[in-house]
């Protein structure tokens, strides 16, 4: 099927055209005729499918052509809306729609005004709108179509009752369209809420499990190992973009500077950060600019980058939910990719909990260490002394080594370089499955131990 059989507007066509799609994705080819048609619709599927335009398109189309005159997107996160609106802006431009972001942490007057001079499209964050609705500053927000984007991240940040509520300030007569990557019942109970008979599609098949598309990982380590194992892997892995998934905002700091102060092109994202601050670090990462990005959890919520390869668990994940989102982050849209979990001992058991739970094909892996430097090593090292910054005391230090060599001093400053690189790369990384094996047993006995002298400490 080509996209010109969907017979769009003119103008919407044009946007489709310049922004280079010729054959429509499988969710696509399912969900614009149902949305065409007007009827209320429940698609699952995941990121990287090409969902903005399943819903944008037919509903910019509807809007070009004069048969709506507003829609609303609801989504999850500020990072998640401003995508979306990008998008919806690039594909309509062309029809002149006008698209507003709606979201927390800025001032709420440009966003009412805006929408009371009748911009077409809002996409907003469940809590501002929220807040908007219920002290009625946008009661003339009556969209005829309603997105909810994203709805199984809403659930897992929260936003459930939120959501509720604004669809008791949104008129009946309208078509509501429900996209979630799962299903959790929680979900289901609100599409029979607030859909009218809807159309179900799926294109989570077999092939896009993330048993099937993502190699899944992990290294038993000990607890002092987590920066050397993060730092070797990424030397050691063959990474284009890449998460790192930290517990804490305070770990995420620490650890975005210490790969900083190593020379990784690394930033940190946590909510703790200024909006502005997020916007610009997100930016930086989808254009390429910054590699590895060391985030929170809900930080990364929505967060839909392309070409990621990698993501890294420095902590294992809280529950079985947050890793399938943690590692969903990439292979994305069939391209494969590479999930990988550091944990220790003592974490080892909640690791089999969250593989039983989710049904994922995780096998434990080492590092092994090395006497030398290979060539792709000593080619990131060459890379980082070039792009080194020219300290303000090196010309002092220059004059107390006095007369010597130059071609010898160059020679032991790039030593210097290498041993410190060998005592990143001397050791191995992870435990083989014997000492595991081993090492669980030996926890296992600590426990009953423990156990054990605790209920005699209670009998006394």
């Amino acid at each position: 099927m080509k996209f010109n059989q969907f017979n769009f507007h003119r103008d919407i066509s044009k946007g489709v055209k310049i922004a280079g799609f010729k054959e429509p994705s499988p969710i696509q080819e399912m969900a614009i005729p149902i949305i065409e048609s007007g009827k209320d619709l429940v698609g699952q599927a995941h990121t990287g499918t090409g969902k903005t335009a399943a819903f944008g398109l037919p509903m910019m189309d509807k809007l070009a052509k004069g048969e709506i005159e507003r829609a609303l997107v609801i989504t999850p996160t500020r990072e998640l809306a401003t995508q979306v609106a990008d998008e919806l802006y690039h594909l309509g431009r062309f029809a002149g729609i006008r698209t507003l972001t709606v979201y927390g942490g800025v001032g709420y007057g440009r966003q009412i005004a805006l929408i009371h001079k009748g911009v077409q499209i809002v996409v907003a964050t469940p809590g501002r709108l929220k807040d908007l609705y219920r002290k009625g500053k946008i009661d003339v927000l009556n969209p005829e179509i309603v997105v909810l984007d994203e709805a199984d991240e809403m659930l897992d940040m929260g936003f459930l009752d939120e959501i509720k509520e604004i669809f008791e300030y949104i008129p009946q007569n309208r078509q509501t369209l429900l996209f979630s990557a799962t299903m959790p019942e929680p979900i289901k109970e609100l599409a029979n809420h607030i859909l009218y008979q809807p159309e179900f599609i799926s294109v989570v098949g077999d092939e896009e499990t993330t048993n099937n598309v993502i190699e899944q990982r992990y290294y038993v380590i000990n607890e002092n190992q987590r920066d050397e194992a993060i730092v070797k892997l990424l030397e050691t892995e063959d990474t284009n973009k890449c998460i790192i998934f930290c517990r804490m905002k305070r770990e995420v700091d620490r650890l975005a500077e210490y790969l900083q102060a190593l020379g990784f092109n690394a930033s940190g994202l946590h909510g703790d950060l200024e909006q502005q601050e997020r916007e610009v670090v997100i930016k930086a990462y989808r254009r390429g600019e910054v590699k590895i990005m060391v985030a929170t959890d809900v930080a990364a919520r929505g967060l839909d980058v392309k070409d990621v390869t990698h993501v890294f668990n420095y902590h294992i994940p809280f529950d079985p939910q947050s890793y399938v989102h943690r590692i969903g982050r990439t292979g994305r849209a069939g391209k494969s990719g590479q999930a990988i979990t550091l944990v220790t001992t003592e974490e080892f058991r909640e690791l089999q909990r969250i593989q039983k739970e989710v049904g994922a094909d995780m096998h434990l892996a080492i590092l092994e260490g090395g006497e030398g430097l290979d060539d792709s090593s000593l080619e990131y090292l060459a890379d980082q002394i070039r792009d080194m910054p020219i300290h303000s005391e090196a010309g002092k230090m220059l004059d107390y080594l006095g007369n010597i060599d130059r071609e010898l001093l160059l020679e032991k400053l790039v030593s210097c370089f290498i041993e410190k690189e060998q005592q990143h790369i001397g050791s191995q990384i992870g435990f083989d499955q014997d000492t595991v094996d081993s090492m669980m047993q030996e926890y296992g006995n600590e426990k009953k131990a423990s156990k054990s002298n605790h209920r005699r400490r209670k009998r006394r």
